[in-house]
């Protein structure tokens, strides 16, 4: 049985890509950009927002100095509109209730900005008792770097051997691959099941309960 379980967030625990959405759509009117389908988010995002937002700007526009300015104001509309309508995925809240009861060690690992990630962990989980919450911080790379998972284990005091990763993108395969962790991909997330299948995680969840089958193997 696993220890530790080390969980994306935005495509993992919660359905974000809406909030994501409309933010990143503000800012870029907002300066005079064109402005995106929400579906198409789903390929912006993963990398942290910078690179939302490099995605998100025309190509001829994706200079530092747009991003920083689309930054400004995606940051000031999504700290007010971040929990709009984002919710946590079917079977979320009950696996993380279900691994909590079996003393388990839960822990986020996300490339969502850290205040945002603190804000919206508790705000939609507030029963749960993590061990760790990270995001992008200041002056630590972004996933999949493997600090961030790094940083968790020492936390957590748990072996490499006795954690699982849990994501739903080619990031998150990557990430745990760095960091010597089993994977696990889950398919209800913002990225094809054959994203995952190229990285050859060692599960595939297609729903939430599964990851607790996985745990207790």
């Amino acid at each position: 049985m696993k220890k530790l379980v080390i969980f994306d967030l935005d495509g993992t625990l919660l359905n974000t890509i809406a909030d994501l959405a409309h933010s990143t759509n503000y800012a870029l009117e907002k300066n005079g950009f064109p402005t995106h389908e929400v579906g198409e988010f789903n390929y912006f995002v993963g990398n942290g927002i910078n690179k939302l937002f490099e995605r998100a700007l025309p190509e001829g526009e994706r200079t530092a100095e747009n991003i920083q300015r689309i930054r400004q104001d995606f940051l000031l509309h999504y700290d007010k509109h971040n929990a709009d309508l984002s919710r946590p995925y079917d079977g979320i809240s009950e696996l993380l209730a279900a691994l909590q009861e079996k003393g388990i060690k839960i822990a986020v690992a996300s490339n969502k900005y850290q205040a945002a990630t603190e804000k919206l962990v508790p705000h939609f989980f507030p029963t749960i008792r993590f061990t760790a919450i990270f995001g992008q911080r200041e002056g630590i790379n972004t996933k999949p770097d493997p600090t961030i998972v790094q940083d968790i284990l020492r936390q957590a005091d748990v072996a490499k051997e006795e954690t699982l990763y849990v994501g739903d993108s080619n990031v998150d395969m990557q990430t745990a691959i760095n960091a010597g962790v089993d994977a696990c991909g889950v398919t209800w997330g913002f990225r094809p099941v054959s994203e995952l299948q190229d990285y050859h995680p060692k599960y595939i969840a297609q729903k939430a309960e599964d990851i607790l089958r996985f745990v207790e193997e």
